[in-house]
This record gives structure tokens, sequence and C-alpha cells, in this order.
């Protein structure tokens, strides 16, 4: 599975950050997705008709990332969500946030 640690690893066991071809196939593949270029990072706000459905998407998605191994940053007021992916190991974006993204928006 892509949140496989060890399948996102490059030769020397150091996740690679993608680069500016890789982030762009992405952002192209996910438009409602935006580069947060001060922070290296991908970004999207969700709204939900109530604050259960906003809660039950954020449950969701802890279970998808603690299996992982890769948390979003996140922020929660009533009905809106705003998700944060980098991945800190490469100061970047990696095949992890990737994956991420991929699972959340399956999760729409």
């Amino acid at each position: 599975m892509a949140g496989d640690k060890d399948m996102l690893a490059g030769d020397d066991g150091m996740l690679t950050k993608l680069d500016a071809a890789a982030r762009g196939a992405l952002l192209e593949k996910f438009p409602n997705w935006e580069f947060e270029p001060n922070r290296e990072a991908l970004k999207r706000t969700l709204k939900f008709s109530d604050f259960a459905e906003a809660f039950g998407f954020m449950t969701r998605v802890a279970i998808v990332a603690d299996k992982m191994d890769h948390h979003p940053e996140w922020f929660n007021v009533y009905n809106r969500v705003e998700i944060l992916l980098t991945t800190h190991d490469c100061d970047g974006l990696s095949e992890r946030d990737v994956a991420m993204v991929e699972a959340i928006e399956a999760m729409l």
C-alpha cells in the first residue's frame, strides 16, 4: 500500500521531496487542493452540513492517517475543516502526501 513507509523511502531510506513537475501533476489531478509555498504544503478547506458531519469526516481521516503514520495538520470550527499536508521528514511534499490526498478525496 502507498502508506507503507518502506515503499515511500528512497534508496537511502529517506523520503524524497516531490519535484515541481510532480507537485504540478498532483494539483492538476486534485484542483481543490492549493499549494502553500511558505510551508511547502498542500491545503484544502472543506465545508460540511454541520459539526457532526465535519467531525465524522475528521474521524475517518484520522483512522487512515494513523494507519499510514502520516498525520495532517488541521483546524475545525463547526462545519469547516481546514487540512494542511506536508512531510516534515523531507521538508516538503512527498509520496506520503500524495497517498493522503488520494485517501481523503476517496472519502468525499
